[in-house]
């Protein structure tokens, strides 16, 4: 599976066969929320992001758990962070994770990124 993430969405690409199955998890913690949040007071926004942060790399954990190899990959820390997540769960233990920096891109793009990267492992 190769997942594109950034702080708010993660763009999860199963690949079977020559198709990608494609679904995104979005995290709750929009700008809106930050704002809202922000504005009744800071210590309540970092709680909340916090906690919506956790939510969202548990949906992710989730799914990967079923997994035999991943490559996590974006522009933002995100990935790092999921990883940190995971790192003590034996449940990840047997699965191969690879972490790579990549800039923002296209569907067509991560597709494309997921695609190659799994032809090359496999050779």
């Amino acid at each position: 599976m190769g997942i594109w993430m950034d702080h708010s969405a993660a763009h999860l690409m199963e690949l079977k066969g020559d198709t990608l199955i494609t679904s995104i998890v979005t995290c709750k913690f929009t700008h809106e929320e930050k704002e809202h949040s922000l504005g009744k007071s800071e210590h309540l926004m970092h709680n909340k992001e916090q906690h919506e942060q956790a939510e969202y790399y548990k949906k992710i954990a989730a799914i990967i758990r079923d997994c035999k190899e991943v490559v996590l990959f974006g522009p933002t820390t995100a990935k790092n962070e999921l990883v940190n997540f995971i790192k003590d769960d034996h449940h990840f233990s047997g699965i191969k994770i690879e972490v790579k920096h990549a800039d923002k891109m296209t569907a067509n793009q991560q597709h494309a990124f997921v695609k190659n990267h799994f032809a090359h492992s496999i050779n």
